[in-house]
């Protein structure tokens, strides 16, 4: 069995610190950052179960918190699309910065508003980011970079989301990279149905498994 690699990061941002887990296997190829929704943090069961998924594929994870508890006080930077875009380039830099994690491949799975930044965040950074795949995600708030988006990006929407679902499919139409829109039958906005959350796991490892290693 692999060893993991898992440390509490702290991530000096503009005049803050955020915290994080990085967790790297090692031999690990690529590397899945997430950015998570308004309101959730790098605590997130969700994100957490599908993060340990992606690891027992042999890539690393790192959950890491867009804001400070003092920041994430104020509801409207939880929509500042841009803050947490310019966040999760200044976090993925500090990555290529330590031994361990610059000469990894990395990918961004973005959940609910957390999409639109990391699909803006790829479009800042062009070719060093590898996948990306949106859970959920608020795709239509990154609608004015989609067209740009050039690596495999993976939609993830549950059928019973179906606001959601017709925003995704907007978008999809946009993409003009290699692509996927996988539909969870019969699934909310939170994916807590028998299977739904394992789904969502399996769909996005395999998506990065090809794109990252």
């Amino acid at each position: 069995m692999s060893q993991t690699t898992e440390n509490l990061v702290h991530i000096p941002v503009d005049d803050v610190e955020l915290e994080g887990i990085l967790d790297v296997p090692d031999g690990a190829r690529g590397l899945v950052v997430f950015a998570h929704g308004s309101g959730s943090s790098r605590k997130s069961p969700r994100n957490n179960f599908v993060a340990e998924v992606i690891r027992d594929r042999g890539l690393g994870t790192l959950l890491f918190d867009l804001l400070t508890e003092e920041e994430d006080q104020i509801r409207e930077n939880r929509f500042d699309i841009s803050l947490l875009m310019d966040r999760l380039v200044a976090v993925t830099e500090w990555l290529w910065t330590r031994d361990a994690t610059r000469d990894l491949n990395v990918g961004y799975f973005g959940s609910s508003t957390g999409a639109a930044s990391a699909l803006r965040a790829a479009d800042s950074l062009e070719d060093d980011i590898d996948a990306v795949v949106s859970r959920g995600g608020r795709v239509d708030m990154a609608s004015e970079v989609l067209n740009e988006i050039t690596m495999p990006t993976l939609f993830i929407v549950g059928g019973a989301d179906t606001q959601v679902l017709e925003l995704n499919r907007e978008a999809y139409d946009q993409l003009s990279c290699e692509k996927e829109l996988h539909v969870v039958e019969g699934a909310g906005h939170l994916f807590e149905g028998e299977g739904e959350l394992e789904e969502v796991a399996d769909v996005a490892a395999d998506w990065f498994a090809e794109a990252l290693q």
